[in-house]
């Protein structure tokens, strides 16, 4: 098996030409025809994921977020992105990442989203071209809920300890949209859609400040968009069913973000 085998199965699924002009996503570290004996899948490219990598007999990784995201001026061991790019080389270990072209298919991140909260008559919420990719996506809740029991029911099909809300709605809705990760830039979008509720993360102070009818939720970014792993090692498995790919076992615990409840 050859790195570009590997690349062109997650390409197949979200094509790098749809990625956003400011992304990196793609092969960062390594070239299509090294060989690979091994795959583990998370969601950042830490030190601990190339260790984890090593120690499973891996030589690429494959997760969500580049590791390499904006210029790097110097490669320091004593940076946390310095440190894997140099314990990656060092290793041998190839580095993909498929960052927004998995959040602008319908079947990747928001997507994801839409079908945890078993959502209803889903669409994309921004389409571009001819319509079939675009960020973040539409549809129905199962019934129509308050403010606060959607916020109920969010927490737990997402199995949250806090989410981040505007002040929830007294009056009955069904129609979400959703976005995983910093979706904050697409609220405008979300409400001239009709949209009663817009479910994303990294919200800013002042977008809580919300018009009569609308209410926004932060979930978290990694809370919204962790669930892409599994879709990347279902990809790879469907294509190569015995070849060694795995699923980080530290996934759950590689969420950068701590919550201390008092």
């Amino acid at each position: 098996m050859k790195v570009g085998d590997i690349t062109a199965v997650l390409e197949e699924f979200a094509p790098l030409h749809i990625q956003e002009s400011w992304d990196n996503s793609g092969l960062i570290i390594g070239s299509p025809e090294d060989e690979v004996h091994g795959v583990l899948v998370g969601f950042d490219c830490t030190s601990a994921l190339i260790d984890e990598a090593v120690e499973k007999g891996c030589d690429m990784v494959v997760t969500h977020h580049p590791l390499i995201f904006k210029g790097i001026r110097r490669i320091d061991g004593k940076d946390p992105v310095g440190a894997a790019i140099m314990q990656a080389i060092r290793s041998g270990v190839a580095v993909y990442a498929a960052h927004t072209t998995a959040d602008k298919v319908i079947t990747g991140v928001s997507g994801a989203m839409a079908r945890r909260l078993e959502l209803k008559n889903v669409s994309i919420l921004v389409p571009e071209a001819d319509g079939t990719v675009g960020l973040g996506c539409m549809g129905d809740l199962p019934r129509p809920m308050t403010g606060s029991e959607a916020l109920e029911y969010v927490r737990e099909k997402f199995g949250l300890k806090v989410i981040r809300s505007s002040k929830p709605l007294e009056e009955p809705f069904r129609k979400v949209a959703l976005l995983g990760g910093s979706g904050g830039g697409e609220i405008p979008q979300a409400q001239a859609k009709g949209a009663q509720l817009f479910i994303t993360a990294d919200i800013s102070y002042h977008n809580f400040f919300t018009p009569e009818g609308f209410m926004v939720m932060d979930v978290g970014h990694f809370e919204s968009e962790v669930e892409i792993v599994d879709i990347f090692v279902a990809q790879i498995r469907k294509k190569f069913p015995t070849f060694a790919s795995y699923k980080s076992s530290a996934l759950d615990r590689s969420n950068p973000v701590h919550y201390f409840v008092v």
